[in-house]
């Protein structure tokens, strides 16, 4: 299953553990990657705090926790290669995993029909 947040964060959910990365939508408003701040494996956040920042030609943006839950994988090769944000944002350009504390906190977030509305695209 995945889902999309209104600052333009995916989620592919699978079991008890979501892959985060930012949509197509959110690098072609950044441009071209250039630096990506990643949390720190076993970081608990809560939703909407700053989980890292991803930096481009053109400005900063926070990355933001989808859902509460704890980071249990960083995506190392993207901290190597940050262009990968920009050649495959929903995949190898995926930002952090999280095991989630509150699958519940899901049903909030969007389908993709419904991003694709929010979003303009």
């Amino acid at each position: 299953m995945i889902k999309y947040t209104e600052d333009h964060e995916w989620l592919l959910v699978e079991g008890d553990i979501a892959t985060v990365g930012i949509t197509v939508h959110a690098q072609d408003a950044l441009g071209d990657v250039v630096f990506v701040d990643l949390p720190e494996v076993g970081k608990r956040l809560a939703s909407k705090d700053v989980a890292g920042v991803v930096e481009s030609v053109k400005a900063a943006a926070d990355v933001y926790m989808p859902v509460d839950g704890e980071v249990t994988e960083v995506n190392e090769a993207l901290r190597a290669d940050p262009s990968l944000a920009n050649s495959d944002p929903l995949g190898a350009g995926w930002f952090f995993k999280v095991k989630l504390a509150q699958p519940g906190q899901l049903d909030a977030l969007m389908d993709e029909a419904a991003y694709t509305a929010f979003a303009g695209t």
